[in-house]
């Protein structure tokens, strides 16, 4: 059963290799967006934003904070791949 959603969304996306990346990270981005198109929403026109960052190892980024989920990918194995999907596409641009 899926439950996907019509509304306008914003996507989070946080690469974690295992070592220096080859690719460009903009080569992940559509398949795990078309990935989760019909499960989590209906037409990826629906995403209005995407922010997307790569975490290679060796180079440090500390999270205030962060989730139990992303917690979880950060001290997990690799590679790992953060999805975090929002109904409110401009959260992070609000005073």
């Amino acid at each position: 059963m899926h439950f996907a959603t019509d509304k306008p969304l914003a996507v989070t996306l946080y690469y974690y290799p295992q070592d220096r990346m080859t690719g460009d990270i903009d080569n992940i981005v559509k398949l795990i967006l078309d990935g989760m198109m019909p499960h989590l929403y209906r037409d990826d026109a629906q995403i209005e934003r995407v922010v997307v960052q790569k975490f290679e190892k060796g180079r440090i980024f500390s999270f205030t904070d962060p989730s139990e989920t992303l917690a979880e990918c950060l001290l997990g194995p690799k590679p790992a791949v953060y999805v975090r999907v929002s109904n409110d596409p401009f959260e992070e641009l609000q005073a």
